[in-house]
């Protein structure tokens, strides 16, 4: 049986309510993720069996109502048009949470009373006693005229009598109980404006007011210990003072283990690529297809696999917050100042995350529902200052920076702190600028939910990671992996005679010169990458980069860094005719390298320079792939490519020809 003959269950509700855990619960390890049509907000699909019969079950984004008012709200609203139009699915399940049942209920009873086959399962029952909350389950039934099954995702009760009802369900006559309402979603466009919309708020404020009086005398609840708690955290969690220093504290536990915990494994899958390449150059026969194996494709799937255990961190992390029901709190301590630079508190997570990998931290970004919030920060993460630029940096302060101390502080030290803040402030002022000329719809409602705090599910975490890595993985990976080709095409290829004639020129160039095997091999790799494609690119753009204090081997090493800002260490390596890339042999050889003049290279203007630059430009390929992915257009990683190179390239100008 296909899946699209399949019958259909969709599950929605407001979002911390378990949703999501319950998809996981029915679906196990049976889901995929992908995007809905159009849009990058995530659609997660699996399967499950109730006797003999399988269903197709839909996890939608969780939304507070049919207003649509985010990506996220926008997609479950067209699901529903669409559902209206040519009726598919089976039934909704529609997820509430034991402690919120009065907020909850407005969306339930806008897809309820649009006619939709819909049941109401309120989770969490088991923290019912302890919570001191009854619900006369009977008289809501009734007054709700739906079915209602209480269950508790996390000890698996009343699991059996919702899978029980879903499988013998028969879906009857669909009519609407709400005309205004029906008409209302059935003819809404993204065009509409804000006087189209009176009719759905004032139709949400007449519900509210009848689930309150509907709350009022079937849902009783005492104060209890959990209260008590809750208020307590919160105190704290939402202090003005004692609120972001726990926040930053949390943040630094983050940021360290992205960093540190991932540097073993992504030490292993860098060494596991690298002798895949060279087994693969040996057993192999010599030839063009043998070098783009082990050359261009497997570093090409070695530069997507290296990032797995940072993202796998991160969404770890970020996952662990969500569960806990922490994550909320964040957003509401960070959203009055993020909002002044045209973010929100959601922005906060991604730019944290930039300073370990933008990739990741791009993708962090999903979790933003305000289209033009999260574009905006999607365009500016790239400006904090990633893992990867820190052997670029460490390298050229400790060539043009004294190592001398202010005040117990070594000048080293403060550089980089520096260069950290830079990327900083031009990520919130570039922010700042783009949502002053940004010409997006977007809504200045901010909606945050702060939920119960829980225990996080294991399970959950793990399967958030999972899907999110995987995601990431085969979407963005592919673009990944053509573009590392091409690099290794430009760098291994040549149509001058002195590329071609390479081992014969430098036969006569070295001869009666008492050089190793390798050396000699060492001088023909870098003869051959200065007559390259990309090297002779380094020669054309010689002009345009020395007003920057570079020459042409520089050039060829920012060029190359596009694929991953290591590179510069390493194409300096070949360039300078280093056989391996020991920091101290790079860094002794680059000290020595001089002018036609007879000044050395890496002065202080030029150091400067290259900081400068590597601050502000684009961090690698892959950073230009994954926004690619997540924005569905190249339109606007090629803008974010041109703005932030343009600013990178005038920043470094000043600073070479101001300190000449």
């Amino acid at each position: 049986m296909s899946e699209t003959s399949l019958r259909s269950i969709v599950l929605v509700g407001n979002p911390n309510t378990g949703k999501t855990s319950l998809f996981n619960k029915l679906t196990g390890m049976t889901q995929k993720v992908g995007n809905y049509p159009g849009v990058t907000v995530e659609k997660k699909v699996g399967k499950l069996q109730i006797g003999q019969e399988k269903f197709q079950v839909t996890d939608l984004p969780g939304t507070y109502s049919i207003n649509p008012s985010s990506q996220d709200e926008k997609v479950v609203l067209s699901f529903v048009q669409e559902e209206l139009k040519s009726p598919k699915t089976q039934i909704f399940i529609y997820v509430a949470e034991v402690s919120n049942l009065r907020r909850n209920l407005l969306f339930f009873t806008q897809l309820r009373d649009l006619g939709l086959p819909i049941v109401l399962a309120i989770n969490m029952v088991d923290q019912m006693t302890a919570k001191k909350i009854s619900i006369d389950i009977e008289k809501l039934e009734e007054e709700l005229a739906t079915k209602v099954i209480p269950i508790s995702v996390k000890k698996g009760t009343g699991l059996d009598d919702l899978k029980k009802f879903v499988g013998t369900f028969v879906g009857g006559t669909r009519k609407p109980q709400d005309n205004e309402l029906y008409d209302w979603v059935t003819s809404y466009t993204a065009d509409h404006d804000d006087l189209d919309l009176l009719t759905i708020r004032s139709n949400s404020v007449r519900r509210m007011k009848r689930i309150n009086e509907l709350i009022n005398y079937i849902v009783k609840k005492q104060p209890s210990k959990f209260d008590n708690l809750r208020a307590n955290l919160d105190k704290v969690f939402l202090h003005k003072i004692f609120g972001p220093i726990v926040f930053f504290a949390i943040l630094l536990l983050i940021f360290q283990g992205v960093y540190s915990w991932s540097a073993y494994p992504m030490e292993g899958i860098d060494l596991l690529f690298a002798n895949l390449s060279s087994w693969t150059k040996e057993v192999l026969p010599k030839g063009t297809f043998t070098n783009l194996i082990a050359e261009g494709l497997i570093p090409g799937i070695g530069g997507v696999a290296i990032f797995i255990p940072q993202i796998a961190i991160l969404f770890m992390f970020i996952a662990f917050l969500e569960e806990s029901g922490y994550m909320s709190r964040v957003v509401y301590i960070a959203d009055k100042v993020m909002r002044k630079f045209g973010l929100s508190g959601k922005s906060v997570i991604p730019l944290i995350s930039g300073t370990a990998c933008a990739i990741p931290a791009v993708m962090a970004a999903r979790n933003i529902q305000n289209e033009k919030e999260k574009l905006i920060t999607i365009l500016v993460t790239p400006f904090m200052t990633c893992s990867a630029r820190l052997p670029v940096y460490l390298m050229i302060i400790a060539l043009v920076i004294p190592s001398t101390y202010y005040f117990g502080v070594n000048l080293q030290a403060i550089t980089l702190f520096v260069l950290y803040v830079l990327g900083f402030l031009a990520a919130i002022l570039s922010a700042y600028v783009l949502n002053k000329f940004m010409k997006l719809k977007s809504k200045d409602a901010f909606i945050v939910e702060m939920p119960e705090y829980r225990m996080p599910s294991a399970k959950n975490v793990f399967l958030e990671v999972f899907n999110k890595t995987k995601s990431f993985v085969f979407d963005a990976g592919k673009i990944i992996v053509a573009l590392s080709i091409v690099l290794w095409f430009l760098a291994s290829h040549g149509f001058s005679d002195e590329f071609n004639n390479a081992e014969q020129l430098v036969t006569e160039q070295y001869q009666g010169q008492d050089l190793s095997e390798d050396e000699f091999k060492t001088k023909i790799t870098g003869f051959k990458v200065e007559h390259s494609m990309i090297g002779s690119a380094g020669k054309f753009i010689e002009p345009v980069i020395a007003p920057l204090g570079y020459d042409w081997k520089i050039g060829v090493a920012v060029l190359s860094s596009f694929a991953a800002r290591e590179v510069f260490i390493g194409s300096l390596a070949t360039i300078y005719n280093v056989g391996n890339e020991e920091f101290d042999s790079i860094q002794n050889r680059m000290r020595k390298e001089k002018r036609a003049d007879g000044s050395a290279v890496y002065d202080l203007p030029t150091g400067i320079s290259i900081l400068l630059f590597y601050v502000f430009a684009m961090q690698c390929i892959s950073t230009l792939a994954i926004v690619k992915s997540e924005t569905g257009s190249w339109k606007w990683p090629i803008l974010q490519l041109v703005f932030m190179s343009s600013i990178a390239y005038l920043a470094a100008m000043a600073a070479y020809q101001i300190l000449s």
